[in-house]
Formats: C-alpha cells, structure tokens, sequence
C-alpha cells in the first residue's frame, strides 16, 4: 500500500461505519422511494407495518469503542474501476473507486466467503468471481443470487485517509436486511394465513424474506416435505457427511424472530383454487390469499430387476447423503449417471470408497451440458483419481444377497461389484398433488408461470425448479433452469410481485460445481449448442469454453480461470450479445479488462 502511513497529503479518505439509525430511515423506503410506512391488504383489513432491527447478538448500534480506524490509502493510488482490500486490524474493507467515487463495502461474498477484490466491477455493483451474486457499490445491497445476506457499507469522507469501521461488522462480513415481524394476532393458531409457500429450498425461502424486507407484516406459512429448516441442498452431494445443522440457510432463532412459520415433514395433498385452500396429508386444511408453488423435483429412480435391494439410493436429503458416505466406507460404489450429482458423489467418496465406478448411456460425462472435449477432460481427472467409467450402458439389474447389493450387471453383460449404488438419472417436477387442481401443467408436469412467476390463477405463483419461464436474454424462450441461484431469483420476483410490485426475472443464469478441489463454473443457457470454442489448456484445466448458436455466445464454462465467467454473465446482463468472432480470435483483453 505504497505510502499509506506517511505524512498526510491534501486530499484523503476517510471511511466511517454508517450506524444502523442512518441505515434504517433508506430501508423503509418504499419501492417508489417514497418514505411513508406502506400499508397491505391481510386477510382483508389494511395494517401499516413496524420494522425491526435486524436480530443481532451484540447491540446492533456500536459505540464508539466498537470502532476501528487506520489510515488506507491515498486518493490518487486509486483509478477508476479499480478494488483494493484494505487492513484494518479488525478485518478488512473492500475499497471501490468508480466515476470519480469512492466506496467502502465488506469484502467477502456473505455466500461461501469468496473475495470480491477478484470480482467484476460493473454499472454500479460488484459480481462475484466464485458464483456471480451482486451487489450494489452504493448500498452493499444484494442485487442477484446466490445467498440471502447483503453487503456491510461504510461511509467516506473525502479529507482525510483514514476508514472507521466497526468491529463487529468487519467480522461478521454479512449484514441481513432490516425486516419486518409478523404483527398478524391469529398466527400460529388459526387456520388461514396471507401466504402460503408450498416448499423450503431457495425459492420459499427467498420469497418468505422478501416479503419481510419489503415490510409485509402478516403471516407466511412455509411448508416442506423435509424434517429440517431450509438448507444448502447443492452441498449435499459435493460434501455428503455434511450435517443438517451445518447446511442450515437461517438459525431457528430467525425465523421465530420475523414470525416465518414451518411447518416440517407437511405435505400437500390438494389445492383448490377455488375456495384457496389447501389440504395437507394429515388432513389439516390451510386458507390462504395469496400462495407459492415451490416443491422442487423427486430423483428418477431405476426400474430395472432388482430395484427393492438394499443400499441403493437417490441424494435428496443430509439423511441419505449421511446413509451413503457411512455405508460406503472401505467398499464398493457404483454411480448411476454422470451428471452433476452423480460425478460430485463419485468425486468425494474416492477418498473413502475402495473403489467407484460411474455407470453412464452417453458417451463422455456432462456431454449434453458442457459437450464432447470438455466432458472428455473432465472424465479424465476422474481417471487419474481411480474412478472407473462404464459408458453407453445402463444397469439391468442389481442382485442381492440376504436382501443387501452386491452386484449391478450391465446391458453390456458386465458385472460390477458394489455393496452401495447411488442413482442420479436426473429428476421430475414434484407437481403431482397440483393433476386435479386448475393450475396449469405443461406435458412433462413443470408448471409454467409467466415473466412476474405468476401461474394461469391469479394470486398463485409457482418457482424454482418445478417451473417453466419466459428467459429475457434468449427471447423469452420458455425454458426449465433447476439451478440454485435460479431458485432464489425467482423467489425474490414472486414475493415482489405479490404485493403489486410488477418485478420480471431477468437474470443471468449461472452454477458452479467442485469435483477434487477443482471449481467449475458455469453462466448463461447453453442448451441447442452447435459450437464449443476453447482457450487455454484443456488437458491442465485451465480453460474456458464458449457454447455459441449460430453467431452468438450463449454460454460459457471454465476452470481456474477466474473471473472470466463473471464477466460474461455481467456482460449478458447488461444486455450485450457476444458474437463467435469475438471469443474466436483468442483476444480476451474485452473480457479480462485489460482492454477496451
């Protein structure tokens, strides 16, 4: 930090925590930016909405002592569109210079930590290189998924180079947006409720917040087949002995504290849009004004010979992922599919298993998703690590003994040893309680909703991965994108537009998988490519791939070649195309920035 300590120059910085008083007065800002407290509709009487401080150990106001300060920098040591991490004893500070301003937000990405110095900064916000959240440069504010939490701001004068933060915000590296408690006398008891959301991954979640973040007081009920709170489902299959209380999104504390009632191991049997109730298994009937469909997908299982043995399992909860790494210890594995799931379970019980082979009808794995040649270097990092592939094949039958597995016999007549089976064939919406219903369902049972996450029945909105959705940057192609970050955008769009507030989906999307060490990173939507263009190394996975149509890029994968995928996805956001002949001439200064 060339200088920072020495004498004073003329012009400096300073940057100051901004408490939560000043915080609050810009949260209660409606939509519109106007200041009055908005008030809604619930259960047919109007109420104007208190917010809360958000739940926090220590006292949410720091005194003085609860300050850092320390000299940083001088003005000029930054150009514009330039990041800079800054020590300040406590933590550190991500320092941002951008049209001639100076910010100061937390540094890591509040998702898994990554540093955001190595993002992309773009039209007023910061991406970031591991798995593409935003945020805004001005506010800290969350402004695209993945991940619930927003950034920390801290304010500058522009006299003196010296930041004051507060301690407590520079280790805890998250700020949860202030949000409203439910204020509604019947909830708990009652048998009606404002909004109810059928399903707890991102998309139920994301929609339960937001709500609260926009000052909606009533009661939200969150239902779920699961028996936990909602949790990371995307880690399950990357880190299976993982437990429950580990991969929680939110503490139980949060959802008693803003009033988000779940209701676990609940499931729905009806819905009758009629009368806008529904019926849960156990026969308890729930009213609601307004509801969200998010119930996911249920994994493919085989229907070969043999399919009732035991210790052959699908991935969809901590409780199989558990099952599956303890069973697997010192023994035979045997994984049916070579998608994402099944090539992250082989990838992590290499460790533990005796031995893992894949079993696949393609030809190289992901090839559908990432194509021939990056499929087939993939495939190899595999083989280097002892996982065994059998390609262009599918199980016939899996034989017992005393009622547990001990073989999977091949099409192809070969048999495979195995005590444990993991099946990821892929997966199919969970729509089947909606068949009688009146909310439409397309051919394959996905639930098609329009731009605003709104089904065919007014007041019902369905999202993450049971759906079908216009997609803005591919002229509105209705298509299916069962991704994580997709989950939590869509929940944000539907909460948004069940209080009127006429927000579309318009992101970018974009997923990440981790396989040895090794991160892949994905954006855009490449499906019906006809051309993949590669620079960098294949065999040394340091690369990125270019899915083109005809002349323009529409997706884009790498590895170890941060944060390429990033600034692509910030590119097309903005809404760019990328032409063939740019990515072709191996020229990436427009990318990496060090061009025009």
């Amino acid at each position: 930090m060339g200088g920072c300590f020495s004498k004073p120059k003329p012009v400096e910085l300073k940057i100051e925590v901004v408490l939560p008083e000043k915080e609050r007065g810009k949260e209660e800002l409606s939509a519109s930016g106007k200041g009055s407290p908005r008030a809604y509709q619930g259960n047919g009487t109007a109420r104007h909405f208190h917010t809360e401080e958000r739940l926090s150990t220590p006292h949410p106001y720091p005194s003085p002592q609860d300050c850092v300060e320390a000299a940083v920098c001088h003005v000029k040591d930054l150009e514009n569109g330039q990041m800079r991490e800054v020590e300040l004893g406590w933590g550190k500070v991500l320092l941002v210079k951008d049209n001639g301003e100076f910010h100061a937000l937390g540094h890591k990405c509040p998702h898994y930590g990554a540093p955001l110095v190595k993002g992309v900064l773009s039209r007023g916000r910061v991406r970031c290189p591991w798995h593409g959240a935003c945020f805004n440069i001005s506010t800290g504010d969350l402004e695209d998924f993945p991940g619930l939490d927003s950034l920390h701001k801290f304010q500058i004068e522009k006299e003196k180079v010296y930041v004051r933060a507060s301690k407590q915000a520079l280790q805890l590296q998250r700020r949860t947006k202030v949000m409203a408690k439910c204020i509604s006398p019947s909830a708990g008891y009652s048998s009606s409720t404002n909004v109810l959301i059928v399903g707890a991954g991102a998309a139920g979640l994301v929609c339960a917040e937001t709500l609260r973040q926009e000052g909606f007081s009533d009661r939200i009920v969150l239902c779920t087949l699961d028996r936990h709170l909602p949790y990371d489902r995307p880690k399950l299959s990357k880190s299976l002995d993982t437990q429950p209380e580990q991969l929680a999104l939110r503490p139980k504390e949060f959802f008693r504290a803003y009033g988000i009632e779940v209701l676990t191991e609940a499931q729905v049997v009806t819905v009758d849009v009629r009368t806008k109730k529904v019926v849960f298994k156990d026969g308890f009937k729930l009213e609601y004004s307004k509801l969200l469909l998010a119930p996911g997908s249920s994994p493919k299982t085989l229907s070969c010979k043999g399919k009732e043995v035991e210790n052959v399992f699908t991935i969809r909860t901590p409780e199989d992922a558990n099952r599956v790494v303890r069973l697997a210890r010192g023994r035979n594995v045997v994984v049916v599919g070579a998608g994402f799931l099944g090539m992250e379970v082989a990838a992590y019980l290499t460790e533990k298993a005796h031995s893992v082979s894949v079993v696949e009808l393609e030809e190289t794995p992901f090839r559908r998703f990432l194509g021939e040649r990056v499929g087939r270097a993939l495939m190899k990092m595999f083989e280097n690590n002892r996982v065994k592939f059998y390609m262009q094949t599918e199980v016939s039958e899996l034989r017992g003994q005393e009622g547990k597995l001990k073989e999977v016999v091949l099409k192809s007549s070969k048999v495979v040893r195995a005590d444990v089976c993991v099946v990821g064939i892929g997966a199919v919406p969970a729509t089947g309680f909606l068949r009688q219903s009146g909310i439409g369902l397309d051919s394959r049972g996905f639930i098609p909703v329009n731009k605003m996450m709104q089904t065919n029945v007014p007041g019902v909105f369905a999202a993450g991965d049971a759906v079908t959705f216009p997609l803005a940057w591919r002229n509105n192609r209705k298509v299916n994108i069962p991704h994580w970050q997709m989950a939590h955008a869509q929940g944000r769009v539907a909460a948004q537009n069940m209080l009127a507030q006429e927000a579309e989906m318009s992101t970018v999307p974009y997923l990440w998988t981790a396989m040895f060490g090794k991160s892949l990173r994905y954006a855009g939507y490449g499906e019906g490519f006809d051309d993949v263009i590669i620079q960098g190394d294949l065999e040394e996975l340091k690369f990125v791939a270019f899915y083109t149509k005809g002349d323009e890029v529409i997706a884009v994968a790498s590895m170890n070649y941060d944060p390429i995928v990033s600034k692509v996805a910030e590119v097309l956001a903005s809404g760019r195309a990328i032409r063939k002949r740019e990515v072709e001439t191996g020229d990436m200064s427009w990318l990496t920035g060090k061009g025009s």
